[in-house]
């Protein structure tokens, strides 16, 4: 289950002739946004992309429509009229203390939110109409509920929207049919997922209810009266909608006087297809409407100081350490250069370690680390699906960055694996205005066996998408660089008919070789290392950690299982378990010859002085160890795809450390066995580069 990104100030329900209406309140001293309903076959959860950010900028009010959501589900046609709608918006602007709104509305939505501006015009301030769906074609009007009633025999695609269809065990497949007709646009399986996942909160006899109290509704006087509608419009349609005609929002905005803006390749719902833009549009709406003082400063282009922006990746604590070193190599090249750090938790712990300056906006970001421990079970972690469901976030995160780019001016924007901003510029190239270097240690989405055959076809999907976009849009990355080296790279094709991963990213990165973010000769001493930090020089030092996030705590409580009986075994064996920087190392159990510790910033360091290290299948943490040349154990989390493929791919072509699969890892005995086998073993990887933060910096140099 997906979870907001943003949590309401207020959650409340509002009765109406015995109908619970589900409100949430984003409470902000600005005028009132409110999200209307769209059709019973979707929540409120609809408007996932757009709440977030216009939530920043302005008082946001959304409610689930009757039916669906958290609201009522009243029986029968009678219920589900236009009236009832415009009757439950009103019923809601009274209950959240609104006495004047923008009315943002979507498919039915549309004719909705229009009728309150004409019974209560000094409640609305202005309607933005996307993809209308409202009473103004009546010739197909009749069309559809002739086709809606009649039984119909055959399996042609439109026979789908038919009661008897829906009440008769064909509801599943009408809303797969319906969905992709909504989202009609290449590579658009999320959303096609989410909207098959909310259509079925409502079952197909209410759904039922719904299409009968649309079609019962007079479209008549709401034709004639559009005329009079008063307050500005901003009607938005695509071109290619095959749910409704775009000459449907044309008569709209003729009948209203409104502004008409045409997607052009776009289907019903470029809310969720095209969320940049459709912020955007709201917005500035909304601004023009309600215009406020605004005092800015604009600096002649001679006289701004050299800037860029760094994004690190904020899950876990890699990106950071290695960020840090190409920042370090990039300020030799540029004495006069100012870093600002667009970073969130735990990244901003070790940016201010380091004295760095993360940028204020920064408190705008959702946590991604937050959202991968919340997919995270026992020491498993799909991650190429919980990217997927962090779609909300990666849209609230590039308007953050959006938003900070277009008021202060930066010469370079560097994303290390900055999800959010290589897509959406690569959806919205007119918004990069600064050279954009893109950097990444793992290149393709690769199924996993438990996935089967969906799953190998939506991260086929998602390949081909990236392949596209880069064909088409080159200019995008002024520079695509790959941490390490092309043998790096695994060997496997995108998917069929795609190209094989090694050689598409020999042909599309420069190689800057790993970035360790220390030097390997500073700890080369083991002796001075131990003396440095603490720790006997004769001891039998284990050392586990799990990383910078918070889904390592199963592995972490089965090393403490088996720690008594692996110093059975190893008899001076003394264990340090590194919690990080967001696990308590007080919900941790207390063993015998076990140190709990929480964040170390210098971790590598006391990797390096270790005569064993116990670690998950994190890139970063492996190679740390594979430099120091440190006998470890990775055990990779379940379903993770990075960590299963890309990482081990790397790790064997260092012969670097022992692949423990977590079954065996939970078995306590197994584990001790592994740690007292593995102690102290001599090892013969080959040697990590040391030089790959300056040759990263190098390549980002000239774009200065």
């Amino acid at each position: 289950m997906e979870r907001p990104a943003v949590p309401a100030d207020v959650e409340g329900v509002v009765e109406r002739d015995g109908v619970a209406l589900a409100y949430k309140v984003f409470e902000r001293d600005r005028p009132t946004v409110l999200m209307m309903p769209t059709w019973s076959i979707v929540p409120s959860r609809f408007w996932k992309a757009q709440v977030p950010y216009l939530a920043r900028h302005f008082r946001v009010v959304t409610f689930d429509g009757r039916g669906t959501g958290e609201s009522g589900v009243p029986v029968g046609e009678a219920a589900y009229r236009d009236e009832e709608y415009v009757a439950d918006t009103l019923a809601v602007l009274d209950a959240t203390g609104t006495e004047r709104a923008v009315l943002v509305s979507e498919s039915r939505g549309v004719g909705w939110a229009l009728t309150v501006a004409l019974d209560e015009p000094a409640r609305v301030s202005g309607v933005v109409a996307i993809g209308s769906a409202t009473h103004l074609q009546q010739d197909a009007e009749k069309r559809n509920r002739r086709l809606w009633n009649e039984r119909h025999d055959g399996d042609e695609e439109w026979m789908k929207y038919n009661r008897h269809r829906w009440l008769e065990g064909g509801y599943d497949e009408f809303l797969a049919y319906f969905f992709a007709q909504m989202f009609p646009e290449p590579h658009s399986t999320k959303q096609i997922e989410d909207g098959i996942g909310w259509g079925g909160q409502i079952s197909g006899e209410r759904l039922v209810d719904t299409q009968d109290g649309f079609l019962a509704s007079d479209g008549t006087e709401f034709a004639r009266r559009l005329q009079e509608v008063r307050c500005p419009v901003l009607v938005i349609h695509g071109d290619q909608d095959t749910i409704r005609p775009h000459a449907e929002s044309v008569a709209v905005a003729e009948l209203t006087g409104g502004s008409m803006i045409t997607v052009t390749g776009g289907g019903h719902g470029p809310s969720g297809r095209d969320p940049v833009m459709v912020n955007h549009l709201i917005k500035d709406f909304v601004d023009r409407l309600h215009p406020a003082s605004v005092k800015r400063t604009w600096v002649r282009a001679l006289n701004r100081p050299k800037r860029a922006l760094y994004i690190s990746s904020p899950i876990g604590l890699g990106h950071a350490k290695r960020d840090l070193a190409i920042a370090t190599e990039l300020r030799k090249r540029h004495p006069e250069l100012r870093i600002d750090w667009l970073a969130q938790h735990p990244v901003t712990r070790v940016l201010e370690d380091a004295r760095e300056q993360v940028h204020p906006a920064s408190k705008w970001l959702v946590s991604e680390s937050a959202h991968i421990e919340f997919e995270a079970d026992e020491h498993d972690l799909h991650a190429f699906q919980a990217i997927r469901r962090m779609d909300e976030i990666l849209v609230n995160n590039f308007m953050v960055f959006n938003d900070l780019v277009t008021d202060e001016h930066y010469d370079l924007v560097i994303g290390d694996e900055a999800w959010d901003i290589d897509y959406f510029l690569h959806e919205n190239p007119e918004l990069k205005h600064f050279a954009f270097a893109w950097m990444t240690d793992f290149v393709g989405w690769l199924p996993m066996p438990s996935g089967g055959a969906a799953e190998a076809a939506l991260t086929a999907d998602y390949n081909a998408e990236m392949i596209e976009q880069r064909a088409r849009f080159r200019r995008l990355r002024d520079r695509s660089i790959f941490v390490g080296e092309p043998a790096d790279v695994v060997p496997q094709s995108f998917g069929p008919g795609l190209p094989g991963i090694r050689e598409w990213t020999s042909r599309n990165f420069d190689f800057a070789g790993y970035v360790t973010g220390f030097d390997p000769a500073e700890v080369e001493d083991r002796d001075a290392l131990r003396d440095e930090l603490g720790y006997p020089r004769d001891a039998l030092l284990c050392v586990v950690t799990v990383g910078g996030s918070g889904v390592g705590t199963s592995l972490l409580r089965r090393v403490l299982d088996a720690a008594p009986l692996a110093r059975r075994l190893v008899p001076d064996l003394r264990f340090v378990v590194v919690a990080g920087p967001r696990i308590d190392p007080a919900s941790l159990p207390q063993q015998a010859g076990v140190d709990v510790r929480g964040y170390l910033p210098n971790l590598y360091k006391h990797l390096a002085a270790a005569d064993l290290a116990v670690v998950q299948g994190g890139l970063t943490t492996c190679m740390e160890l594979t430099a120091s040349r440190t006998p470890f154990i990775y055990v990779p989390l379940r379903n993770h795809f990075e960590q299963n493929f890309h990482v081990r791919q790397r790790l064997d072509r260092y012969a670097a450390g022992r692949h423990l699969p977590y079954d065996e890892a939970s078995d306590p005995h197994a584990l001790a066995e592994a740690i007292a086998k593995e102690i102290g073993r001599e090892v013969h990887y080959h040697p990590v580069e040391s030089n790959g933060a300056a040759r990263a910096a190098a390549l980002l140099a000239d774009l200065l």
